[in-house]
Order: C-alpha cells, then structure tokens, then sequence
C-alpha cells in the first residue's frame, strides 16, 4: 500500500513539473510571436494558456491582438467562455472584452462591460483598486473613480482611497475634489509630509494654486482649533516664497502654541536665504518686540539689523548715509549687551561696513581685532574674522599682509569648507597681481572642493584664465582685465569704468571683449547708470549673442527694462527671444514667470 501511495504522488510530482515547463515554453512562445507581432499565431498559445489559468499579462497581450486582428467574434466567444469557467477573474475578462468593444467604436456596449466588471469584483475592495489602477493606466480615468467609490460603498468608510482617488481627480481635472481628499487624508492622519509631496506634483497650474490657497484660508475660519490647515498654507506659501504671508500664519501659530518665537526664527532666517530681506527685518524686529526677555533677543536683535544691511548692499548705488545708520545700530546693540559671543558677530560686520563703504580701514581694523580678542574662545569665528581682515589689507592696498591671513586660515581649517574659502581667496589675490599660472594651479585644486559654491567660482574663474592667457607674449590684456576686477573689489568702481572703456577700445578684437562689456555693464547696473549698462548690454548682445554670455545680455537687458527703464514692452520682447533663441538656458523659467507677469496673467 506504501509503494502504491509513493508511486502516486510521484507520478503526480513529475506531471505538475511538466505541466509547468510546459506553461513556461507555451508562454515564451507566445510572446516571441506577440513582440514579433504575429498576432494570429501568439493568440493561440495566449488562448491555450489563459484556458489553464488566468494571467494578466497574457490577457492584456490577448486582447491587444484581437483588437489588432479585429477577431471580435473570437474575442466575445472566449470572454463568454473565460467568464463562466473562471468566475474568480471575471472582472478581468468583463474589462478586456470592455477594451476590444471600445477597440470596435461601440463605446455604450463597452461601458455595460465596465459595468459588470465593477460588479464582478462585488465585496474585493483589493480588486477594486487594481481595477482602479488598470482603468488609470488606459486613460479612463471615470472608470477608475467608479471602483475606487465602489470600494467606498461596499467597505462603508468614506475615508478609504483617499491618495488614490485625489490622483484620480486630478486626471480628471476637478483639483477642487482633490484638494479635499487630500486635506481629508492629512487631517485624519496628520501625515502632512504625503499631502505636501502630492500636492507639488499636483498644484502647478495657476488656477489650483489660487484655489488651494483659498480653501486653506476657508478650513482656518471654519476649524481654527485645527492646525494642520495652518501648517500646510505656511508650507504652500514657503514654496511660493511668499514669506510676508507666512509670517502672518506663522505669528497666529507661535501665539497659540506657545513655540516661543523658535519657529518664526527659522523663517526669518528662510526668508534671508531667499534674499527677502523686508519680510526677513520684519520678523527679526517681530521677535525683538515679542520676547525681550527670551534666549532669541540678542540674535534676532542683530539679524533685524544685519537684514536691513543686507538690503543696503544690494540697493544699488549704496548710500554711505545708510551705512552710517547700520553701523549706529549695531553700536547700539554693543552698548547695550557689551562685547562678548552675543556681540561679536556685530562686531565683525561693523568692521566690514567700515572697510567697503566707508574707506576707513584703521577704524575697521580696530574693530575687528576687537571680534576676535571677544570670540577668542571660538577658533571657527576667529579665523572668519581673519579671512575678513584680510580683504580689508587688500582693500588698503596690502596684498601680502592679505595672503598672509588667507594661508593662516587654510592652514588652521585645513579640511573644512572655510579652509577652501581661504584658498579661493588666495587664488583670487593671485590673479589680482597678474600671477596666473599660480592662481590657475591653485584654481584646479578647488575645482573639486566640496563646496559646489566654490568649486563654480573656482571653474569659472580658471576657465577665464585658460581662455585669455597665452594669446600673446606678455599676457598684457588680461593683466590689465584682472587689475580693473581689483578695483571693482575695492569699491573703485568710477576708476574701474573709466579703465573699462580704454580696454574696449583697445582689445576690441580680443577673446576678453565680451567679458570687457559684461563687466562694465555690471558696473553701471552698481552704479545705478541703467542707459548707459543697457548700452553695453546691447553692444555685447548685438556682438557675441552665439557666445556663452548671450541669454546673460538678454536677461539683463530685460530686467532692466522692467525693473529699472519702466520700459514693459520692450521687457517683454527680450523675453520672448530670450526663451525662443536660447530654450536651454538657465534663465527661461524665470523668463517665463516674468513675461506672463508683464502680460497680466495671474502669477502667484
């Protein structure tokens, strides 16, 4: 009885095998002819395998082939067949067929098969989100809601397949039902990372943007104790950089939490990064009031300030009478809290402020030795004071008391980023001097450094060097280029212009020429001499627009119009060539932003 029963499932071990080797042949065979396509011979190793069981690939492959033959009488005979024989995958075959009768033209006819595919999958809530995701993949977006709510219906909870659902609306272009789902999703779960990731896939029109914003605000009134609401909108208007906006959300949040001004810090110092120096002051100045008393005080009492000197420095022409008011600020703030770590950073911008604005160099100097006998304690602090005090020397006219400091400071942050920094520097005074075999060797170093800042700086900077040196005996053109670059760095910019127009005049033929016009356009735009930099910039955009600096010209020139000359038209036009004459450019997004801007559409 033993040897019978050992003999049977053997015998029945070895026949499964081979019906498996047999399925796996059949299958490859079918899909050689299918990828050949050979339609008639694959649908007949398809149909003899979905006889023996269901398989979605087989079946898509089938059904692609009878819609590709137009065998509609073969196709209906085997769904009507399959469905009665493999009641557990008839949804599957109701929606094939439902394929091959939209394949036909008869759209009504292939909607009852959808039909009675959904209701073939009856309590399967599993089923019914892979149907959704079928019914996605085809482009029948509809279908794939009426399984997804189908799930909903059969489940009783409303709060199911809510991501996938908003991904539905959004194919179907209702962002209003999306933007619910997903605030659903968010509120129930509190997952707010999964809502902020879908919505930056999903809200990039415009006319979404408004609308999530509006509902937004809407759920704040509505559910104020709520703060998931709050949380998202201060993340939307991050991401616009609309940080006046989210100062406002961010306060009630700070208010009503008690967060101790923490998280209205990190915007500030956001919306600094982000150069919005106003709304960054606007902060600082918020916490100063707010929390006098607070750990925050005496750093956000000298970001307030180092705001406004931000927005000094980069509103051109810089005003010395400005500057006087920074540097009585921050002298405030030294009287007030002494010298000490609070105090230095103050300190060190005070010097600087002294230095590049104001030509007082003793007074800088003694400042910043002051820094660094009161942030002794502090190597990293000392040796950014250092590298400071250095560009003062090279500002007096002191190179090698410069290049001294610099090596110091690579020396002591051998392996830190500052320790590149200081090697740029030197490369940089290398250059000034005319030394550019030294300066392009230390260039190629930093090439690699860690910093992608730096290494930019660093490839830009040697490729000059490499593109302008060698052309004649004595290197005559770009020593004086790199001397005009000096002046620029010491604040020389009336000289730097003056020395600017000579060399046009006499290099007029070579390769630095276009650098020649786009430093002194620079310049000008410095100088707040708008025609004359757009006259430059018209010069080198007329000259060299095939060149690496022709969509540099035309945004320029651009942005002038728009920003400075009140010229909008004129704006526009240079936009418009700029993202039809150079679609790679770095520029053609902003490009974009701004010209729909000019034009009055809504850009949020």
């Amino acid at each position: 009885m033993k040897k019978g029963l050992s003999g049977l499932l053997i015998y029945i071990f070895f026949s499964g095998a081979a019906s498996a080797a047999w399925a796996q042949g059949e299958k490859e065979m079918a899909e050689e002819y299918f990828k050949k396509d050979d339609c008639p011979k694959a649908l007949t190793y398809y149909t003899a395998l979905l006889k023996t069981g269901y398989d979605k690939g087989n079946l898509k492959n089938y059904t692609s082939c009878i819609i590709k033959t137009k065998g509609w009488n073969e196709g209906e005979q085997f769904f009507k067949k399959q469905i009665k024989s493999d009641a557990l995958n008839s949804a599957w075959y109701y929606m094939s067929w439902a394929a091959m009768l939209n394949g036909q033209g008869k759209a009504q006819e292939a909607e009852k098969k959808n039909e009675q595919a959904l209701n073939a999958s009856g309590l399967r809530i599993d089923l019914k989100r892979d149907m959704a995701d079928e019914f996605r993949s085809t482009g029948q977006p509809e279908w794939a809601k009426n399984a997804l709510m189908s799930g909903r219906e059969v489940s009783k909870r409303n709060d199911l397949f809510q991501l996938e659902l908003a991904s539905v609306y959004r194919d179907l272009n209702d962002p209003e039902k999306m933007i619910d789902e997903l605030l659903s999703y968010g509120t129930r779960y509190q997952n707010i990372e999964v809502v902020q990731n879908m919505l930056q896939d999903f809200t990039k029109d415009e006319k979404e943007q408004v609308l999530l914003e509006k509902v937004l605000y809407d759920k704040i009134q509505k559910f104020p104790n709520e703060g998931f609401y709050n949380e998202l909108l201060i993340w939307y208007q991050i991401q616009k950089k609309d940080f006046y906006k989210a100062f406002i959300q961010e306060r009630a949040l700070d208010k009503r939490f008690k967060h101790n001004g923490t998280r209205l810090y990190n915007l500030a110092m956001l919306a600094l990064q982000n150069e919005d120096y106003v709304n960054a002051g606007a902060i600082f100045d918020h916490l100063v009031k707010e929390y006098p008393k607070g750990q925050l005080y005496p750093v956000a009492r000298r970001m307030a300030i180092f705001s406004r000197e931000e927005q000094v420095k980069n509103t051109y022409p810089v005003r010395r009478e400005e500057v006087q008011k920074l540097l009585g600020q921050y002298q405030q703030l030294v009287d007030e809290l002494g010298v000490n770590a609070r105090t230095v950073e103050a300190l060190r911008n005070m010097a600087t402020l002294n230095a590049f604005y104001l030509d007082d160099f003793k007074k800088a100097i003694d400042i910043m030795q002051m820094a660094i006998e009161g942030g002794k304690q502090e190597k990293m602090f000392v040796d950014k004071c250092k590298l400071d005090l250095g560009d003062i020397y090279l500002l007096q006219g002191e190179p090698w008391e410069a290049s001294l400091l610099y090596s110091q400071v690579e020396k002591s942050q051998k392996d830190d980023l500052l320790g590149y920094e200081a090697k740029l520097r030197n490369a940089k005074l290398h250059y000034y001097k005319g030394d550019f075999a030294l300066a392009k060797e230390v260039l190629d170093i930093l090439k690699k450094a860690t910093s992608r800042e730096i290494a930019n700086d660093a490839n830009e900077l040697g490729l000059l060097i490499m593109d302008n040196t060698g052309l004649d005996s004595n290197e005559t053109a770009m020593r004086e280029y790199s001397a005009v670059e000096l002046l620029l760095f010491q604040n020389k910019k009336y000289n730097a212009i003056d020395t600017l127009k000579h060399l046009y005049n006499k290099y007029q033929n070579h390769s630095l020429s276009d650098e020649i016009l786009w430093l002194t356009a620079e310049t000008y735009m410095k100088l707040d001499s708008n025609q004359q930099a757009m006259a430059a910039l018209k010069l080198l955009y007329s000259k060299y627009s095939v060149d690496i600096l022709g969509d540099d010209a035309l945004f320029a020139m651009a942005k002038l119009d728009q920003e400075k000359l009140n010229n909008k038209d004129e704006a526009m036009k240079f936009y418009q060539e700029l993202m039809e004459k150079y679609p790679g450019s770095i520029f053609v997004a902003e490009s974009r932003k701004r010209f729909r801007l000019l034009r009055g559409d809504v850009v949020n």
